[in-house]
């Protein structure tokens, strides 16, 4: 049934989950000083970088999963979502308005196609 691979696993959660070759990940802005529009722009960057972590990218998205506080104007996502995301590649996605940790204005639980597949020696692990 193939393995499942977990990225930066504590005891609470894992940064990511492969199986089967479809990854799973929450992002956070890094900074949550940043206003809204600022922190979506640094979680679709940590998008990208977790992407190639695990040999993916924009094309390769399979759903993603916004929430927002309720104080953030959809604008503040479209825009950059629009400008990121790749013509003819949308992934699905929905959008829910909810309470987040202080400062947290953002989070997007993602999920992509991976190249990354059993340790074993199937594919390649990076």
């Amino acid at each position: 049934m193939g393995e499942i691979i977990r990225l930066g696993s504590s005891r609470r959660w894992s940064d990511v989950v492969v199986h089967g070759g479809v990854a799973s990940w929450v992002e956070v802005a890094e900074d949550p000083s940043l206003d809204a529009r600022g922190q979506v722009g640094q979680v679709l960057s940590q998008i990208d970088a977790t992407l190639a972590q695990i040999g993916s990218d924009r094309t390769r998205l399979l759903q993603v999963l916004v929430y927002l506080a309720p104080e953030v104007e959809q604008a503040a996502l479209d825009g950059p979502w629009d400008a990121w995301v790749p013509a003819g590649h949308a992934p699905i996605r929905a959008t829910v308005r909810v309470g987040l940790a202080a400062g947290c204005l953002v989070e997007m639980v993602v999920t992509a196609a991976s190249s990354l597949v059993d340790p074993g020696g199937r594919d390649r692990l990076t």
